[in-house]
């Protein structure tokens, strides 16, 4: 065993141990935590229990107030009706008592205070049949005084009568005075039972939460309302203020001490704590698990991180707005500026001034195709600018940034400097120049010969014709057809100089010629203007040369002067392939032509010579490799490198059927369908 591996469990040890020590802390006061909420729950719910009471003692005592008030309000009605002399006072008192429950008995007496009328409750027997109203008079004369003295209503002190059967209520006497020029002239007097008053002041609703009653000062019970009996836990007392008379107003709830479990909120709370435990738990193994993950997350981000600062290719992070948010190194090092001149900005300091307005709506118009449902990947070559202002060439590659819901948030850009492929790029093609050129000059050397016997001929008929003019004008000059003859000779010498001007201009313009941009031109087209110098080497060899073109004749979009390169190349190589093996009769070169599609058009050059052989094929297009002595070795390699830069593709293939030979082919992109030159149907040499 190793050292590192013995001492392993050393160092795992007290980290174990470390780890415990907190869970068994974090345990401890989660359970401290725990008893410490349930009690303060049971206290909270016993306080609750105690504000209700306290509440409906205070509601309660409010609303005996009112059944007092009224009680007062309508004996002074009805001792206003009394004093106007009317005859009603037994039909009203009657009406009176049948509403107010808790008046018992109504007495009207004189100044002296003795009754004249009275009037009792149809509810219960009559007050004063077990006992005289005279031995009840103590507190209602000392009422009675009260309010003769002050002027206003009073109520006496509380007794109890006795009905029959043995049953009696507690009750107290309400005197209400009539004044007269500030004496009392007469008094109204109501007899009030305490339980009636309890009963009309609460609901049922009251009465089915807690026991109402009023109580004297040591504690004894007057009277009682509600439905059931109190607990003897919540308890409240309110002193009822009724002017002359204050009762203690006591209230016990139904509801006991609070219980642990079959409290809803206690229940809750120790369910919870248990849940808590629970996640505790589950928090506990999520928490080892994190731990895992984000160690793993922290190994992938540094080698993320690693992977972008090894990166030559430049990466760069915008927000909706184009606004910066993250490049790497690579990127900084291709634009010399630090990331923090970058980040941040939405018009970067790496745009060129003269492009920022177009580059801005370049930024806009991605988003709304985007937005549009369009894919708004695409690679772009663009211009930026160096922190010394050298502009440079960069390839953009942008895609849609995404969050981890599948939202769009911005945009990422890869960027590569093209500025050293470029500049390798201009140093072939200005390479591809030059051998196209050389490829020209040896072309119209190898036909100089031919050139010079196309001339010797009209330049013989031009001095034969020259010849016979002076001779004309010499010998004959009085002769009437002299200038007849004469016009005629100069006609054709005229003639003869203008096919040798032909031969010239051809050549003349097939070597000057340098324009190398692309235009839209008919396939007709190219081939008239490389006829003229095929038909040299044809007419040297006794070969015809045939067209093949549809109706009308294909367009294509191309280097005119490239292309026609490459079918003089081929024609030439037709020509002088047929020279020491076709018979004469068999010396046929085509020139055809016909769409492939709406967007390519196929060229070929078949001739009927004795093909190619397996290993002249393998070798073809090798630079520098010829089967003629007097051959440079770059005509196919240069013809097929020509058609390639135009995107299309050259082969070759055995002719089919009984003709034999070799047909060169290749592609060529279709131009846009604008205009068509004539139509020509198919011709041979001869036929010219």
């Amino acid at each position: 065993m190793s050292a590192s591996s013995a001492l392993s469990p050393q160092l795992s040890r007290p980290s174990s141990w470390r780890r415990a020590l907190l869970w068994g802390a974090l345990t401890v006061l989660l359970l401290v935590a725990q008893t410490l909420l349930v009690a303060l729950t049971l206290r909270y719910e016993a306080a609750r229990g105690q504000e209700k009471v306290d509440q409906i003692a205070l509601e309660v005592a409010a609303r005996i107030k009112q059944v007092t008030d009224g009680d007062l309000q309508a004996l002074q009605g009805l001792l206003w009706d009394d004093t106007q002399g009317g005859g009603q006072w037994r039909q009203e008192s009657a009406q009176l008592l049948r509403r107010t429950r808790p008046i018992l008995r109504l007495e009207v007496r004189d100044a002296q205070r003795q009754i004249i009328r009275s009037a009792d409750s149809p509810f219960v027997s009559p007050v004063y049949l077990q006992a005289s109203r005279q031995e009840m008079e103590i507190e209602t004369q000392l009422a009675c005084a009260a309010a003769s003295r002050q002027g206003s209503q009073q109520f006496s002190r509380s007794y109890f009568i006795v009905f029959a059967g043995g049953e009696g209520l507690e009750v107290v006497d309400l005197c209400v005075p009539q004044l007269r020029s500030g004496q009392a002239s007469g008094f109204m007097v109501a007899t009030l039972a305490l339980r009636y008053v309890l009963e009309e002041a609460i609901t049922q609703d009251l009465a089915r939460e807690a026991e109402f009653s009023f109580v004297e000062s040591d504690g004894t019970r007057l009277a009682r309302a509600g439905l059931t009996r109190g607990a003897g836990y919540y308890l409240a007392e309110r002193l009822v203020d009724l002017g002359g008379l204050t009762l203690p107003l006591k209230v016990d709830s139904a509801s006991g001490q609070p219980q642990l479990i079959p409290n809803v909120t206690t229940a809750l709370v120790l369910g919870l704590s248990l849940a808590l435990f629970v996640v505790v738990i589950l928090l506990a193994r999520d928490g080892r698990r994190r731990a895992f993950a984000e160690h793993a997350l922290a190994e992938a981000l540094a080698f993320r991180h690693a992977m972008e600062n090894s990166l030559v290719t430049g990466l760069r992070a915008r927000d909706m707005a184009g606004t910066i948010t993250y490049v790497n190194p690579a990127f900084c090092a291709m634009v010399g500026f630090e990331p923090e001149a970058l980040l941040g900005q939405s018009a970067p300091p790496y745009w060129p001034p003269e492009f920022a307005p177009a580059y801005q709506r370049r930024h806009v118009g991605r988003s709304a195709r985007w937005r549009a449902g369009e894919d708004a990947r695409q690679g772009h070559e663009t211009v930026f600018m160096r922190r010394n202002g050298e502009r440079f060439p960069v390839l953009i590659f942008e895609a849609p940034l995404l969050d981890a819901q599948g939202h769009q948030t911005g945009w990422m850009s890869a960027v590569l400097d093209v500025s050293d492929q470029r500049r390798v790029e201009e140093l072939s093609r200005q390479q591809q120049d030059r051998l196209q050129a050389t490829a020209r000059l040896a072309t119209v050397g190898e036909m100089a010969s031919l050139m010079s016997h196309e001339l010797n001929q009209p330049l013989a008929a031009i001095a034969s014709y020259s010849a016979a003019s002076l001779n004309l004008l010499t010998l004959e000059a009085d002769d009437p057809q002299t200038p007849d003859l004469v016009r005629q000779a100069l006609s054709r010498i005229a003639e003869q100089a203008e096919r040798a001007g032909r031969v010239i201009k051809s050549v003349h313009d097939f070597v000057r010629r340098r324009d190398q941009a692309r235009e839209s031109i008919g396939v007709d087209l190219l081939f008239d203007a490389v006829l003229p110098l095929v038909r040299l080497q044809a007419r040297k060899s006794g070969t015809r040369i045939e067209i093949d073109l549809p109706q009308p004749p294909p367009r294509v979009r191309c280097d005119r002067t490239m292309v026609e390169q490459v079918l003089l190349n081929l024609t030439r190589n037709g020509i002088q392939a047929m020279e020491g093996d076709a018979p004469l009769a068999e010396r046929v070169l085509t020139l055809r032509a016909h769409p492939l599609d709406a967007n390519w058009v196929a060229l070929a050059v078949l001739d009927c010579g004795p093909g190619i052989s397996d290993d002249v094929a393998r070798q073809l297009y090798t630079p520098f490799f010829t089967t003629r002595q007097e051959g440079m070795g770059l005509g196919l390699s240069l013809c097929r490198t020509v058609v390639e830069q135009h995107g299309g593709a050259m082969d070759f293939i055995p002719r089919g059927g009984q003709a034999r030979g070799t047909e060169f082919r290749f592609t060529l992109p279709a131009a846009p369908q604008a205009g068509t030159s004539p139509a020509r149907a198919p011709v041979s040499e001869q036929e010219r």
